[in-house]
């Protein structure tokens, strides 16, 4: 059997990227149960959330563990026109292309204005989803993730899944001042992607490439962790 992280399985053809990615984002969901388990008081910072994220992703024993001993998990990495939060980047393969990597994009969303262009829900969706289909994060794969920390208790099928789906297909300003859309082909909607876990969603996009681009979505609440 091929191991899920060799050449042939991380697939620079991009003919199974998807069942790897998903592979990376179950563990993922090992860390985040981790984080809760240890009891952590966090700062109401998403970027502080991110970084205990990657004390995991990073630390040795864990990686190889659950076999990630041949990615390099690294943050705030510089595009061309702005730094993603994540960088998931292999090790192991046969040098392709300085891009050829997923990346993950961390927002926090709360229980405040949620339906408004101004909440954190519209951050999610203007200055997150619309920064991969506009082409501002590289997209190689045509595949990348999202991140949601809950750091209030809500609802998050009623207030933040339902509400970000009806923001998908609206124009709004980003942080730039620019008008964007995340041109939605298909609303977030549940997936088991995760090992089980109840709160993964897959969306489509019409990227600016004209590609198709999926986005994995993974919603995390520290509501009883924050400080």
């Amino acid at each position: 059997m091929t191991n899920i992280l060799d050449a042939s399985s991380f697939n620079y053809s991009r003919t199974r990227k998807y069942s790897n990615f998903e592979f990376i984002l179950t563990k993922c969901v090992i860390v985040y149960n981790l984080i809760l388990n240890s009891g952590i008081n966090l700062a109401n910072d998403e970027n502080l959330i991110r970084d205990e994220f990657l004390k995991y992703l990073k630390d040795f024993d864990f990686k190889v563990k659950n076999e990630l001993k041949h990615l390099i998990f690294d943050k705030e990495v510089p595009e061309t026109t702005g730094r993603v939060d994540i960088r998931i980047l292999p090790t192991k393969d046969e040098y392709v292309n300085d891009s050829a990597y997923y990346s993950i994009e961390c927002k926090r969303l709360n229980a405040t204005n949620t339906k408004g262009t101004t909440g954190l829900n519209a951050e999610y969706v203007k200055n997150g989803v619309c920064r991969y289909s506009t082409g501002y994060y590289s997209s190689y794969f045509d595949c990348n993730a999202m991140f949601g920390f809950l750091v209030e208790s809500v609802n998050i099928q009623k207030d933040i899944v339902n509400n970000i789906n009806l923001m998908l297909n609206t124009k709004l300003a980003n942080a730039q001042g620019e008008i964007v859309d995340a041109k939605a082909t298909q609303q977030m909607q549940y997936e088991n992607f995760a090992g089980g876990y109840s709160y993964s969603y897959v969306s489509k996009h019409t990227h600016s490439s004209g590609n198709e681009l999926t986005l994995y979505h993974l919603m995390f609440d520290f509501s009883k962790n924050i400080r």
